[in-house]
């Protein structure tokens, strides 16, 4: 069963932090066993984690170059990893794969938070000498592997009783609830190569390899993530589970506009962030006539934006049938999500920022919108928001809960060098053919691929015109633009490039 993602990601894009990665330059059963049973045993409900095989560990990161595995040892390698987990208490077996990396081979155990933790294994295998060993629960804290002390052990066994929810079977939903094709779009866009080596496996090998499902063989169901981002209307399952943006112009509640973004979840955030980056987020350009630069600043930073909303998918309860709304004002863009922050962050905590949590209410849905790079790693959301607020010159955001923390609500002041209302951007009139393609190579040559529903809202549109589509297709047939996913023409990750950036 292959790994889902790729080794270069794992290094180089981190898209996995790297308390949850450990490096091991050969394989040594006794600490490699303890870490699988210290990530099956997932203390702080961070998804699991991964141990290399074959790359030395340098203060927590892999050093180069690798020193890789040899080859023929490989295969008994893979037999001695069962038959040491076979030793763990719940048996758990993780994911193994040998791959080949810088001429090198390694092998990658991919160890998910298991379902029947808390899990205990030997402290020292038995050998000649040894036919006995004391059994103990391992935990991860930090990049290190250590004995889980007595407190440690009562909170895994009241942590066996709550999986969180994203990773909890669904008993109503079936396998074939999980699309085929979503997850095709999903590999694609991750650019995980999973996708060329899946092109022939059928779609039960998908879902089990990418643990989208659980169970018994004879009765395998969806876990909730699975449902959340491969499935078209996860609003069956998880009622409720959207994004709401809703513009008032008045206190009264005078010309309020309202759109909803459903759907699985990477695409309902995209699709809302694409709405206000196009038409809520305004520039100003003031010159300064000692200086040669001009100052440019936004009314709200879009960094900023982009992490509070995607840390509300992030954190939200799918089991409360409150939608996430984002209110934009006159003087302020509010994310408004439930419940509130977790009760071991005090309230001098959260009004000094420092919201820093042990445990995450869903440990895979994080992982899913971090490999498509639409959110940032563990506890570092409060800081990008904070910094790109700072960046941008604007007022300090202010976070608000009730003493039941019941719900969390972000406030992004407007800059103070917004005086006006906050209106949509101004909508284009009518253009002609030639002007829409201009338009729209200046678009993708300062943006970088975008999809046609980006486009029209750059545009100025609220929806995607004819006129669009055709100049579109006239684009494409002229070859001065091409799709990013030319194979799957309607996929939703679909985007448009500049095809020839010389010209």
């Amino acid at each position: 069963m292959p790994i889902p993602v790729s080794i270069e990601k794992l290094l180089y894009d981190r898209v996995v932090e790297g308390t949850r990665i450990d490096y091991k330059a050969d394989w040594n059963p006794e600490p490699v066993v303890h870490t699988i049973c210290a990530f099956a045993n997932d203390i702080d409900n961070q998804g699991g984690g991964y141990i290399i095989l074959g790359i030395e560990d340098e203060n927590g990161m892999p050093k180069f170059p690798i020193k890789g595995l040899n080859k023929a040892s490989i295969d008994n390698i893979f037999k001695d990893i069962i038959n040491k987990c076979n030793l763990i208490e719940p048996r758990y077996i993780p994911i193994i794969e040998s791959q080949v990396f810088q001429e090198k081979d390694i092998i990658i155990l991919w160890v998910p938070g298991g379902a029947e933790r808390p899990y205990r294994c030997p402290t020292a295998f038995p050998n000649e000498k040894n036919h006995k060993s004391d059994k103990a629960y391992y935990i991860r804290k930090g990049s290190s592997t250590i004995k889980a002390n007595m407190a440690e052990e009562r909170e895994l066994f009241q942590k066996s009783t709550t999986i969180p929810f994203d990773d909890r079977i669904n008993y109503e939903a079936l396998p074939e609830d999980i699309q085929n094709s979503r997850i095709d779009e999903f590999l694609l866009a991750v650019d995980s190569k999973l996708y060329t080596s899946f092109k022939d496996v059928s779609p039960e090998m998908k879902r089990e390899s990418l643990c989208l499902v659980r169970g018994p063989k004879e009765m395998l169901h969806p876990v909730n993530v699975g449902l959340m981002f491969f499935n078209d209307n996860p609003e069956r399952f998880f009622p409720y589970s959207r994004i709401e943006i809703v513009y008032k112009p008045d206190p009264t509640g005078k010309n309020m506009q309202e759109n909803i973004f459903s759907g699985p979840l990477d695409r309902q955030l995209t699709n809302a962030l694409n709405l206000i980056q196009s038409r809520f987020i305004i520039e100003q350009i003031e010159k300064n006539p000692d200086k040669a630069k001009a100052k440019r600043f936004y009314n709200y930073p879009y960094a900023a934006i982009e992490e509070s909303l995607s840390n509300a998918v992030y954190h939200k309860s799918y089991q409360i049938r409150e939608p996430i709304t984002v209110t934009i004002t006159d003087e302020t863009i509010e994310v408004t999500s439930f419940p509130g922050p977790d009760r071991s962050i005090s309230d001098e905590d959260i009004k000094n920022f420092h919201l820093v949590s042990n445990t995450y209410m869903n440990r895979r849905i994080g992982d899913f919108l971090k490999e498509l790079k639409l959110a940032e790693g563990r506890n570092t959301g409060i800081p990008t928001i904070l910094y790109a607020m700072k960046d941008n010159g604007s007022p300090m955001p202010v976070i608000k809960t009730d003493q039941y923390r019941t719900y969390f609500k972000m406030i992004l002041p407007i800059h103070n060098g917004f005086k006006t209302k906050v209106t949509e951007k101004p909508k284009k009139n009518r253009r002609k053919n030639g002007s829409i393609k201009i338009e729209i190579l200046d678009l993708l040559a300062n943006n970088g691929a975008m999809s046609s529903s980006q486009l029209a809202n750059a545009l100025g549109y609220n929806s995607i015109p004819g006129s669009l589509i055709k100049a579109i297709k006239e684009l494409l047939s002229e070859e001065k633009i091409e799709y990013t996913i030319p194979e799957q023409p309607n996929s939703s990750y679909q985007r448009l490039r500049i095809k020839w950036i010389g010209k």
